[in-house]
């Protein structure tokens, strides 16, 4: 493998930094002097350097200096794994410092380098940030094959700055074939993409939707092919693929066409209803709905199906921008950039959400419909084997058991009121089927979740969705991300933002003319409630609030009154957060308490959640005399 200058030049640089560093000169020129005094015959008059390598080697100095001297490089901050069911590999670059990476001889690897990017016309009137100065910042993230990377953040510009580089595992996939180096054939044949997507940060720490540009990227391949292909034989590969993948989605095209005409041949009110086959996603592409879901393991990152809801819940929920008059702007996001973004639109966390149940095991699906006053709407349903349909709210991690309400029963009849928010349904669908609501109405209330009915539910082929959503069936789908763990210190964070939140309160009640006081034994006995609340919120199971309750009776004095107050964020902005509490009256009473010998407490509790995301839970309470 060459290497270019200035690698060469670094390389032998730290070579000899390593040998001074071990004194190994001086213990060369003793073996050699003892090998020429020991070994030399009286007829030989000069030594080989084989027979010096002999003498270093026995007294054991080229082992040592080997077993010492560790390559760096700012490749990746994570060891590459040595099997191709690899664990996610995850590479947050934030840091500066340079790791330790074992790269494995018998692997083959593609260096991708993004050198500097362009044309981001949206800030070209931005001035240059000054040293120190907190501005918005651009971050890409990359996803290929399992693997997954971020690079460390730029100020934003018209030709942000962008010097980063990710090592990225190519491997074979075949059985029996991981631990082989992937040849010229191999690579020929992998069209796996390397999804990018460059998140913009604002200096509110609020992800937004990018501009439009260009990014300057340098690939290598590490070792090089012994063979190399040619042009010809590249251009006809990929000509190849792309006339197999246009092809695939044309028919798929026609078929969908011809459905639709027959599902408006039911009934003509049929028009009106929400199906929807397609959906564009961030790039402007549309994309059969049915390639926005497929069953995701959440490894050991979520236990159970209850508490992948409430992760998805905690996601951020932010409706796509309208530019201009008209209904809701339709981009359903895929997977990767709802990650990086940690926020997306209702049918982003509701195909998270079918997803990760899928994972489960469960038989899951994404519903298209409305809510109150018709707006337009997406959320999860599960079939139970017992025919239980079970809806789940995306937004919210509430469950609610659907009781189709009977037309057919007297109108004396008692009929279950429904407690879900919905009062439309068009449409259902996962990765493998698409079912329209061809009932007479289209009311969820009265809707029979009979799927295999197909008077009630008009399917679509199978086959068909296969074709074009199966795993590999185009090379242009995105591939499913994994999920990776959080980065977050809960311990830390917690207790970071109570004392921002302290700080808070207290100039808050200074500006008031009055004094502040902090009961650090109360604030300690808040945490069992804090703790309740999030578990009921993940299993709809209240637990614990005996004992909170008994604790606090012991701990106010008599004579005295207890107040508290509980709030739940999804972000970590403790003046936002404060500025929110104060909103409410009850809190703001807490707060501003005046009396005679006022307590005040307050305590923050984060649950950590995969990518990043988190639930902060904040008490202020206060206790004063009657």
């Amino acid at each position: 493998m060459s290497l270019p200058p200035e690698k060469a030049s670094e390389l032998k640089q730290l070579i000899h930094q390593q040998l001074s560093k071990m004194d190994v000169h001086s213990r060369i020129r003793e073996i050699l002097a003892d090998t020429i005094r020991e070994e030399l015959a009286p007829d030989q008059q000069q030594l080989s350097t084989e027979d010096l390598i002999k003498a270093l080697r026995r007294r054991g100095i080229i082992d040592d200096v080997m077993k010492e001297l560790n390559f760096v490089t700012d490749n990746a901050n994570q060891e590459l794994p040595l099997s191709p069911k690899q664990p996610v590999c995850f590479t947050d670059r934030q840091s500066t410092l340079l790791k330790k990476t074992n790269i494995d001889p018998t692997r083959r690897y593609l260096y991708l380098q993004v050198l500097s990017g362009k044309a981001f016309l949206e800030h070209l009137q931005e001035p240059e940030p000054l040293p120190g100065q907190v501005c918005s910042t651009f971050t890409l993230c990359l996803h290929f094959r399992n693997q997954r990377f971020r690079s460390k953040p730029v100020p934003c510009a018209c030709e942000p700055d962008f010097h980063d580089g990710f090592l990225l595992e190519v491997h074979r996939e075949s059985l029996g074939d991981g631990t082989r180096m992937a040849d010229s054939t191999t690579m020929l044949s992998i069209s796996d993409p390397v999804h990018m997507v460059l998140i913009k940060t604002d200096i509110f720490g609020t992800e937004s939707k990018v501009s439009v540009g260009v990014l300057n990227i340098k690939l290598e391949m590490y070792p090089p092919l012994n063979q190399t292909l040619s042009q010809e034989v590249v251009s006809t590969q990929l000509a190849l693929e792309h006339q197999k993948t246009a092809e695939k989605e044309r028919l798929f095209l026609v078929y969908a066409k011809q459905w639709w005409r027959e599902y408006l041949q039911i009934r003509p009110s049929h028009n009106s209803r929400l199906v929807k086959i397609f959906a564009q996603d961030e790039n402007g592409i549309n994309r059969p709905v049915c390639s926005f879901v497929k069953p995701l393991r959440a490894g050991r990152l979520l236990d159970t199906p209850r508490q992948a809801a409430r992760f998805v819940n905690v996601l951020g929920y932010e409706r796509a921008p309208v530019i201009g008059g008209g209904g809701k702007q339709e981009q359903w996001c895929t997977l990767l950039a709802f990650l990086c973004r940690n926020k997306g639109d209702c049918e982003d966390h509701a195909n998270l959400l079918c997803s990760l149940l899928l994972g489960y095991g469960l038989e899951a699906f994404v519903c298209v419909g409305t809510k109150a006053k018709g707006v337009p709407h997406a959320w999860v349903m599960t079939c139970g084997t017992d025919g239980t349909i079970t809806f789940w709210e995306s937004l919210t991690g509430h469950r609610y058991i659907h009781k189709s309400t009977n037309l057919d029963e007297p109108p004396a009849a008692e009929q279950p009121k429904p407690l879900y928010p919905y009062r439309t349904i068009g449409c259902v669908f996962n990765h493998q089927m698409f079912l329209g609501n061809c009932q007479p109405s289209d009311s969820v209330e009265t809707c029979v979740f009979d799927l295999n009915d197909e008077s009630k539910w008009k399917p679509m082929s199978e086959e068909a969705i296969k074709s074009v959503c199966a795993p590999g069936a185009t090379t242009s789908l995105p591939p499913f991300p994994p999920l990776c763990a959080s980065t977050i210190d809960a311990s830390v964070t917690s207790n970071e933002i109570e004392m921002q939140l302290r700080l808070l309160v207290s100039e808050h009640r200074k500006d008031l003319g009055l004094t502040t006081v902090w009961e650090d034994q109360l604030s300690y006995l808040l945490s069992p409630a804090l703790a309740s609340y999030e578990f009921e919120r993940t299993t709809s199971i209240s637990a614990g609030n005996e004992e909170f309750q008994d604790a606090i009776r012991r701990a106010v004095p008599d004579g005295h009154t207890f107040k508290g107050f509980p709030i739940h964020f999804v972000y970590r902005n403790a003046r936002r957060a404060f500025a929110t509490c104060l909103r409410s009256p009850f809190c703001e009473e807490i707060i501003c308490c005046r009396g005679d010998q006022v307590r005040l407490a307050v305590r923050v509790r984060v649950f950590t959640y995969p990518e990043s995301a988190c639930a902060v839970w904040i008490m202020f309470a206060c206790e004063c005399a009657s």
